[in-house]
């Protein structure tokens, strides 16, 4: 069974209370719940939440130590200027797709960069918490390991 750590940054923990006409009234609870309900059968998950950059930098190289096969990463604000999340996801050589719940594309024009995707193996955005399995999906196809 393939392990999937699922990061998710700054201010996702407001889900269900910040900017209910872009995220929706469900909650990072929620979310978990939903990715569970989804895959939890099929990989081993785990997740993390922080809204320190510093902190997502010490998840993926833990999970680099601890063996995960792939990542979802959601970086929140952190994907139009962190390098340093970047850097950390070519350190770690593991699957990596970002994902963003709302089409960051529809809005305002900083969101449209990400400085985090060309580590990445693919970005999904504007698909809500479908897009989270879609990345599960992604991760667990045969061509990844």
């Amino acid at each position: 069974m393939k392990k999937i750590m699922v990061v998710n940054g700054p201010n996702l923990n407001m889900l269900g209370i910040r900017e209910k006409n872009i995220y929706g009234d469900k909650t990072y609870d929620g979310l978990v719940e939903f990715i569970k309900q989804k895959r939890g059968e099929a990989v081993e998950l785990s997740f993390f939440q922080s809204n320190c950059e510093g902190a997502i930098i010490d998840c993926l190289h833990e999970c680099y130590f601890e063996k995960y096969d792939g990542v979802v990463i959601n970086p929140g604000a952190y994907t139009h200027y962190s390098y340093a999340i970047m850097d950390a996801i070519k350190a770690i050589s593991i699957p990596t797709v970002e994902v963003h719940i709302s089409d960051v594309d529809s809005r305002e024009a900083f969101r449209k960069i990400s400085v985090t995707a060309p580590a990445c193996i693919a970005q999904i955005k504007g698909k809500g918490f479908d897009g989270y399995v879609e990345a599960i999906d992604l991760l667990t196809e045969e061509k990844n390991g």
